[in-house]
């Protein structure tokens, strides 16, 4: 009762806010109101909340920008790098729970239940990667819908990669400025709950605080052309004190940049993950 409360306030305090800021009220007095609607926090650790987010809204005047690529868009070499995030940070997919936990970020069902599958690994390599944003519209899908398997097809078409299911956790851990209303599909491979259900994944902000969804990853599954997706550069940068290694070679499935020479650490692949995995479970029978 207290969250559908404090959603409704919310609510009306956006309203409040825009009204407030033509009227050219200052942002002290906003900041009272929120403080008078939601009250003080119980968890000072907490950072997804709609509380969190409202207030953090105030602090910023305006909301964190979204590259809009020129549409429709013919290589991911043209669309501008949305967000830089880095991987590798967390032993396993329990310490990345315990972690959302922690700041008070909402996990869905379908999300934990991807999460704790054997095929959701993570990199054993601190590595900052490179995130796009496009939607489906953007890269030249006309009429309402596409398959996942079509946007799929035509984005790694263009340039974009898709990305290691760690991405989606360790996205919404490093996102806490997501706009309300903004939902971000994770180009990934689907993983496949223990009932079978194919999911990718999705961070969110719905509007009662920040959230990793899970949603339908079959091939056929339907997609709205206005849903933004997340896809990476087709191999990540290495931030500034990591180690990195060399490209062997130039004529490996590479971005163009790191076609120019550019050294960078490689990520495993899915399927190579996999692989691993196989490996390991074998050696313990």
């Amino acid at each position: 009762m207290r969250g559908l409360i404090a959603l409704m306030g919310g609510t009306w305090l956006l309203q409040t806010i825009a009204s407030a800021r033509r009227a050219g009220t200052s942002l002290a007095v906003l900041s009272l109101c929120t403080a008078c609607i939601l009250g003080p926090t119980n968890d000072a650790k907490a950072q997804c909340t709609a509380r969190d987010v409202l207030q953090r809204q105030l602090t910023l005047k305006t909301a964190p920008a979204v590259p809009k690529p020129q549409s429709p868009v013919t290589s991911a070499s043209d669309v501008a790098v949305w967000k830089t995030i880095t991987i590798g940070t967390f032993s396993n997919s329990f310490a990345l729970l315990n972690a959302m936990s922690a700041i008070g970020c909402g996990v869905g069902d379908s999300a934990a239940a991807a999460l704790a599958r054997p095929a959701f690994t993570v990199s054993g390599t601190k590595v900052a990667v490179e995130l796009l944003t496009v939607s489906a519209a953007e890269l030249g899908f006309q009429g309402e819908t596409a398959s996942l398997r079509k946007i799929y097809a035509l984005a790694q078409q263009l340039g974009f990669g898709l990305a290691p299911a760690e991405i989606a956790p360790q996205l919404r851990l490093q996102y806490l400025d997501q706009p309300i209303g903004e939902f971000l599909i994770i180009g990934m491979e689907p993983i496949r709950t223990w009932t079978g259900e194919a999911v990718i994944l999705t961070v969110a902000n719905g509007g009662a605080g920040l959230i990793l969804i899970g949603q339908d990853g079959r091939a056929d599954a339907e997609i709205p052309l206005t849903s933004r997706f997340v896809f990476v550069r087709t191999l990540p940068v290495a931030p500034a004190g990591l180690e990195i290694s060399p490209r062997a070679s130039a004529s490996d499935d590479a971005s163009p940049s790191a076609a120019k020479g550019q050294s960078c650490c490689r990520l495993p692949s899915l399927n190579q993950q996999q692989v691993d995995e196989d490996k390991r479970s074998s050696r313990l029978r």
